[in-house]
């Protein structure tokens, strides 16, 4: 049966109240979903037009279903399988502004409209010199926006009560704030006005934004299985895992708006979500670069691997409890309790999250998600923390690049690459861990500076490369 809002018995007709820049995978399993769940459970009645951010894209095909596609959700809770599944209906329209670039700006005449919502992906925030207003459309994301909003601002007159919410989801720090500085540099560039800029800046607000969740996409190695769940073709099917948390800098009025506090989502609106980044970077993405050089020569190939061998569940949840949590300024209970909901993640069985695919780029991901976590253990407790220094002497010994004769799976700079290669031709642990430690175009300064680092470093790799991951650390912990 082909996915239709006839064939599926949908009548509800949800007025436009967001313009969302992008189609892909995320926003669909994330954004989409969240007021999806508001409007069942809240009654928001909010339809969202979706416009194709890049020339090419799948607005075309999410036309051919009428804006309708299921989310599959699958995921570990307290040691429990969770699986569920929703029908997604509140995209009510679509639009490529690279053919209907007319359409797009119509949009902004839509009377409820209140929100813009994006995930250009990280490279879509940014000034494009060669755009100009008169391009239908330019090329980047900011620029579409800002001549969405001039038109906006036009077609109502300027009016203080038309201006939106404006809610990037791009993972870059500060997105909105940047995206706010390239709209009023348009502006500029193009002049469009000192009472277009003010309307900007005083009737719209910009909010910054923290998303989390992981999200596959389309499961192309096991669509039968998931075919078989529905009795309708849905193209556009995607899986993301259960766990949800949105984090959006915002104050009473936005609370108002946005009442997610009536549903039973993870969105946290706060003011400011910086704690929660640093929680997440710390912690989530912080484990994840830490334990994946030792879990690969250990032998793991995925992360619920890691989380499935004694050996290195113990290591990873010492390394995160007793070590990273020490480092960060929010409460213990809710530090703890999000730590727990990480290593649920980490065991999911729907998701083979592979070890060597999160080991690319090992070097610039430890200097921003673990390396300042040592210097602040140490300044907190007077001595070095453990579990990460030797995680910090597995990864350099994974850029040695072989492990028991067989090849690892590096995947960084070539020019990162290359240094290793020199550093490893020295045959003294205590130089090859000085060099490492000095090289200052890794990690932003010279490490041996940090006392006791060089010669615990020089300690662990020498204990790792003669008795192994597991009894090497047995002997460096003792």
């Amino acid at each position: 049966m082909k996915i239709t809002r006839a064939n599926l018995n949908i009548t509800e007709k949800y007025p436009i109240k967001i313009i969302q820049f992008g189609e892909g995978n995320f926003l669909r399993a994330f954004v989409d979903y969240a007021f999806h769940k508001l409007n069942k459970e809240f009654r928001f009645n909010a339809g969202i037009a979706v416009i194709q951010p890049i020339e090419k894209g799948m607005v075309e095909i999410l036309k051919q279903q009428e804006g309708l596609y299921t989310l599959f959700m699958n995921g570990v809770k307290k040691g429990e399988k969770i699986q569920e599944k929703e029908l997604i209906t509140n995209i009510v329209k679509t639009n490529n502004p690279y053919l209907e670039f007319g359409e797009m700006l119509n949009l902004a005449h839509e009377e409820e409209l209140a929100f813009v919502i994006s995930n250009t992906t990280e490279a879509g925030i940014a000034y494009v010199e060669s755009d100009t207003a008169e391009m239908t459309p330019p090329s980047s994301y900011p620029a579409k926006l800002t001549l969405l909003l001039y038109e906006r601002f036009k077609f109502f007159g300027g009016k203080k009560d038309k201006g939106l919410s404006i809610i990037p989801c791009e993972l870059i720090n500060y997105n909105a704030d940047t995206l706010k500085e390239i709209i009023l540099k348009y502006i500029e560039d193009w002049k469009l006005g000192n009472e277009f800029k003010i309307w900007i800046l005083e009737s719209n607000s910009f909010h910054n934004t923290l998303v989390d969740r992981i999200v596959p996409g389309y499961p192309k190695d096991e669509i039968e299985l998931y075919n078989k769940q529905l009795n309708y073709q849905d193209n556009l099917l995607i899986t993301a895992e259960s766990f949800f948390l949105w984090v959006i800098e915002g104050d009473e009025k936005l609370k108002e708006k946005l009442p997610f506090h009536k549903t039973k989502l993870d969105v946290k609106i706060v003011e400011s979500i910086q704690p929660y980044r640093n929680r997440k970077v710390r912690i989530l993405n912080g484990a994840h670069t830490s334990i994946v050089p030792l879990s690969i020569m250990y032998g793991n190939e995925t992360v619920e691997q890691t989380m499935n061998c004694e050996f290195t569940l113990d290591f990873i949840k010492n390394l995160v409890v007793n070590e990273i949590i020490e480092t960060l300024e929010m409460d213990k209970n809710e530090l703890l309790n999000f730590a727990e909901e990480v290593f649920d993640r980490f065991r999911n069985p729907f998701i083979k999250h592979y070890l060597s695919t999160i080991a690319l780029n090992s070097v610039s991901k430890f200097k921003v998600r673990v390396l300042s976590g040592i210097e602040e253990f140490q300044q907190k407790k007077g001595y070095l923390p453990k579990h990460i220094v030797f995680s910090f002497a597995a990864l350099i010994r994974f850029y040695k690049g072989t492990w028991n004769d067989k090849l690892l799976p590096l995947d960084d700079d070539a020019s990162i690459l290359n240094e290793f290669n020199e550093i490893w031709k020295l045959k003294n642990y205590s130089e090859i861990a000085e060099k490492t430690l000095g090289k200052i175009e890794f990690w932003g300064k010279d490490l041996n500076a940090i006392v006791g680092l060089t010669s615990e470093i020089s300690k662990a790799l020498l204990l790792i490369e003669t008795h192994g991951v597991e009894v090497g650390f047995t002997h460096f912990n003792s």
